[in-house]
């Protein structure tokens, strides 16, 4: 996909196709105006006519109007006016997009300041732009024996701006949306690929590969390293599949070594049955995205080399199956953790936290800045949020505010929940340091609470993203989130 930056109006551009936003009321746009006196009313008309009304998300394609140096003229609802915000931009995108695939148009101008934002500058505007366009054409039909027949003709898009000032900030802007579009279709890729293929194995190879391309380091830990450094409770989990376990490490060096790094951790399950504690069937083949924290972790690195942010970044990937057999662990079994800490397994589906402890320790010896780790950790993070918003709990206010911000900023929203002593209580065993569970109550809670015993030693943040990663039903697929917020936050780091 091609995009280039104009400045000007729109109308004195060509191509195959012009956007013009039209507003509830029947209200023109600036470049709708533009249009209607360039072919004397023609647009004008077509409102009178009943065609188009302005309701959001609605749209006309005019073809072949005269006096116009475009192919074809799409008309796009903007809603009201006084109401245009952030989503509403972000609908009308996606309508003019939807509405585009169906056609054989090969290029598409719009005018960015037809959508009036007042709290968004063009920065902001070119890039989810340049994502919504990535989200619009990605498609996973590796598996499939023939393409699917729905791609897109659409080859490039111009946007328009009017203030000359504006266009190095917003040509960063298209780098960065682009940067973190092919981030999040790494991220989709992954987590879309069937389980068979998709093992902890196929993700170390993965990261080499990212890394050979992207000069980053990349270091994989096998069992046998994980066992010399007690990463007891990792293997814990690892010991009922046939698939080896693996430590993934990548790190970008966008600064000094001195300069201490941001580690992201990401949840690695390739597929999990929920061990002995087998999960219902329904749905079960979903347990594949059970790996996306791993994978936006990946798709975090990529977008970082990507734009070369001076920053330091590492990504841990600790990465296993979890498989019922004779050698899985059992509940009311106790394991070492790497920290020393003893942990009772009450329940061998709360496996996440118990990859995530090891790893979290293993990330001691990075002296990090700080700590986010990403996971699909809890199913009570869908019923507290839905599939809306991402959990975030931190040991840190500031840092918590930060991501907060971040996913404001790239519309990829997150909500803190408490994480108070009081959650603790609910972890005590009678036979080990600490409980894997603390029962249905505030789930998402006392998983976080059991996480924060890892991480005393620096600033951290765990995102719950079960809610978040990956669509069901129709639209199934792995949506390629939290990269967008964990971008915008390293991107407002490296600043």
């Amino acid at each position: 996909m091609d995009f280039a930056i104009k400045v000007g109006t729109s109308d004195k551009q060509r191509g195959a196709c012009v956007v013009a936003g039209i507003f509830e009321s029947r209200k023109m746009s600036e470049t709708a105006k533009i249009l209607d006196k360039a072919t004397e009313g023609y647009i004008k008309n077509i409102l009178a006519s009943g065609d188009m009304e302005g309701k959001a998300n609605t749209s006309l394609l005019l073809h072949n109007v005269p006096n116009t140096q475009f192919k074809r003229i799409l008309l796009i609802g903007l809603g009201k006016e006084q109401e245009f915000k952030e989503k509403t931009f972000l609908s009308a995108i996606g309508s003019i997009l939807n509405t585009l695939q169906k056609t054989a148009v090969t290029d598409v101008t719009l005018s960015l300041p037809d959508f009036p934002l007042k709290q968004k500058n063009s920065d902001w505007k070119v890039t989810q732009t340049a994502i919504a366009v990535s989200t619009s054409l990605y498609r996973f039909d590796q598996l499939k024996s023939k393409p699917d027949n729905d791609r897109s003709q659409l080859r490039k898009v111009v946007l328009c701006i009017n203030d000359r000032a504006e266009l190095p900030g917003c040509e960063n802007a298209l780098q960065q949306g682009l940067a973190i579009a092919k981030g999040m279709n790494l991220t989709k890729d992954l987590g879309n690929q069937a389980p068979n293929i998709c093992t902890p194995t196929y993700l170390a190879k993965q990261a080499k590969d990212l890394a050979k391309t992207h000069k980053l380091k990349a270091t994989v830990l096998e069992e046998k390293d994980m066992e010399k450094l007690g990463m007891g409770s990792l293997l814990a989990v690892a010991r009922g599949s046939d698939q080896p376990a693996k430590l993934i490490v990548l790190e970008y060096q966008g600064l000094t070594k001195k300069d201490n790094p941001v580690v992201l951790v990401g949840k690695g399950v390739t597929f999990d049955t929920g061990g002995i504690s087998l999960k219902p069937a329904a749905e079960m083949d979903e347990m594949k995205f059970d790996m996306s924290g791993a994978a936006s972790v990946l798709g975090a690195m990529l977008a970082t080399a990507e734009l070369k942010l001076p920053i330091n970044l590492i990504g841990i990937i600790p990465a296993t199956e979890n498989m019922p057999s004779g050698k899985a662990t059992k509940p009311g079994d106790v394991v070492t953790s790497m920290s020393g800490q003893t942990i009772e397994i009450l329940n061998t589906d709360a496996e996440g936290r118990l990859i995530l402890c090891d790893a979290l320790t293993y990330a001691e010896r990075y002296n990090p800045k700080l700590v986010i780790d990403i996971a699909t950790l809890t199913g009570a993070c869908v019923i507290a949020l839905g599939n809306f918003t991402t959990g975030l709990l931190s040991n840190d206010e500031q840092l918590a505010q930060e991501l907060i911000a971040a996913g404001e900023q790239a519309v990829d929203k997150a909500w803190q929940l408490p994480l108070g002593d009081d959650y603790q209580e609910l972890l005590k065993s009678n036979f080990a340091d600490i409980a894997n569970i603390g029962g249905r109550a505030a789930g998402t809670i006392t998983a976080a609470c059991f996480l924060s015993r890892f991480t005393k030693k620096y600033r951290w943040a765990h995102l719950d993203i079960a809610g978040t990663a990956w669509k069901s039903g129709k639209d199934k697929g792995s949506t390629g989130r939290p990269v967008p917020l964990l971008m915008q936050f390293l991107i407002s780091q490296a600043k």
